[in-house]
């Protein structure tokens, strides 16, 4: 089913509460539009953005997927989380996790009590907008088959940590899914919890807090 696309001009902001609101994180598999549509969001929103796995490529000077391959998976997870960890602990705005930042239980801790948006996609969708050939698209070997499998493994997780599900199959543009995660938190209203304690436990020195 189509989803009305809410008119980013008319929307009334002053219902978000962005004072007790502070941050809005979006999670979610690859190529569903956490940056592109994050950035509109924030603009929308009149914060700043935030995405941490270009946190991780800036202080790495690698691009993800390479330092997944060439350090293994376990050292490239302890740096995404770390990097999740810090950008929880210091951005006001809306932030953009990478997409496996959430295996770690110390993110999945530092999520409680925020506002989390998870993305969501069908296998479908996300094939055709990742690609397999990205830079950010960690998934070597057979990238269709163990994409399936990642979207299934994750869709649980995903969702048990989130406070907003929206799906983005239909969405045209990283402006209407922009438009759609507006009229969501402007839906959820004064239920949002308020400011959010701090993410403790991270050492990890990218930048601090700066508008992506």
């Amino acid at each position: 089913m189509n989803q009305e696309t809410p008119n980013l001009e008319t929307l009334n902001l002053e219902t978000l509460n962005l004072e007790t609101l502070n941050q809005v994180v979006l999670i979610g598999p690859p190529g569903v539009g956490k940056t592109t549509a994050g950035a509109r969001l924030a603009q929308t929103l009149g914060t700043t953005f935030r995405d941490t796995d270009a946190d991780v490529e800036a202080v790495t000077a690698r691009p993800v997927s390479d330092i997944f391959i060439e350090d293994g998976e376990e050292a490239f997870r302890e740096i995404e989380g770390q990097a999740a960890l810090k950008a929880l602990a210091e951005h006001d705005g809306v932030l953009a996790l990478g997409s496996g930042a959430v295996l770690d239980e110390r993110v999945q801790r530092a999520l409680g009590g925020r506002t989390v948006v998870y993305l969501e996609a069908d296998f479908s969708t996300v094939a055709k907008r990742a690609g397999f050939d990205r830079a950010r698209v960690v998934l070597p070997g057979n990238p269709r088959g163990r994409l399936k499998a990642f979207l299934a493994e994750r869709h649980r997780l995903y969702g048990s940590l989130a406070t907003i599900t929206v799906q983005t199959d239909d969405a045209d543009d990283a402006e209407h899914l922009a438009a759609l995660i507006a009229a969501r938190l402007r839906a959820a209203g004064s239920d949002w919890p308020g400011p959010p304690a701090a993410a403790a436990g991270s050492d990890w020195p990218g930048p601090s807090g700066a508008a992506r």
